[in-house]
């Protein structure tokens, strides 16, 4: 009986299955580039506005504090968009009559929002909280960039799930004193900038539980005080403390010349859960 297939056949199907293996790794390899790009998370991109606003000159040209405009970003979830008396604060003396600005005075005397287009836009199925992360010393910069740098709003991170693990699995990098969260220029202390601090005692919030100061402070030369709570009954394991009876201690500071260094202090401080535990799928899925 003749053979159907030459003896040629085997080379070809083995190569045609090498070939095929090739492509499915080349495709998986451009699929995987593809959602990281830009394209796919926006990132770098400036979407058109409704006005221009420029947060390089309200920010670094005018002063402005992150709070006056996203006034609950220490207290909610969302760092909550301005309304347009916001805008008006200033614009109903100033700029009256810009052209740029005639989509704020619709909106003032109309009483319809603006349709401002978000720029940093998370999946619905992921929950971001914006008052544990500034109250846990994770700067505006961190995540948004300099922001007071930026002429037009861009999102300069790609907020996906592998650029949040990162910080998660190590958040020591991106820790800073709380003083400092709205310090766009925060660089972290370095050797020839150290950073000093020390814990207060203080209950409550964590803005209270750490104070630091940078450049070349004297420790023990501080007049800052550290509280310490008295015990209001019985000492020991037992013991129970009141509000009462506080005892005023001098704060002993610890230099810092390493961003790591001041991360690892602050994350005892701060009461910052280990790695593990911020990395698991509850903490940002509900």
């Amino acid at each position: 009986m003749a053979q159907v297939f030459d003896r040629s056949s085997n080379a070809l199907a083995r190569a045609s299955l090498v070939l095929t293996g090739l492509i499915v790794l080349a495709l998986g390899a451009a699929l995987d580039q593809l959602q990281r790009s830009p394209w796919v998370t926006r990132q770098g991109q400036r979407p058109d506005q409704p006005v221009p606003f420029s947060h390089k000159h309200h920010v670094q040209g005018l002063g402005l504090q992150c709070q006056y405009c996203h006034t609950t970003v220490e207290k909610s979830s969302y760092a909550g968009i301005p309304p347009t008396k916001t805008c008006m604060n200033c614009h109903a003396q100033i700029w009256t009559n810009a052209a740029l600005l005639e989509p704020v005075r619709q909106s003032w005397a109309t009483g319809k929002s603006i349709p401002w287009i978000r720029v940093h836009d998370l999946p619905d199925y992921v929950y971001f909280n914006h008052e544990i992360h500034v109250s846990k010393g994770i700067g505006c910069a961190s995540c948004h960039g300099r922001v007071d740098e930026m002429p037009l709003m861009y999102a300069e991170n790609t907020l996906q799930m592998e650029w949040c693990l990162n910080c998660h699995r190590n958040p020591a990098k991106n820790l800073r004193p709380v003083s400092e969260i709205y310090n766009m220029a925060w660089e972290g202390p370095s050797a020839e900038n150290p950073v000093w601090c020390a814990a207060t005692g203080k209950p409550g919030a964590t803005a209270g539980a750490v104070n630091c100061v940078t450049g070349e402070h004297v420790p023990g030369a501080s007049p800052e005080l550290a509280l310490v709570q008295g015990m209001s009954q019985g000492s020991g394991v037992g013991a129970t403390y009141s509000d009462a009876p506080q005892l005023a201690l001098p704060v002993s500071y610890k230099k810092f010349t390493s961003q790591q260094e001041l991360g690892r202090f602050l994350l005892d401080k701060y009461h910052i859960r280990t790695a593990n535990e911020l990395s698991s799928c509850e903490v940002c899925h509900r």
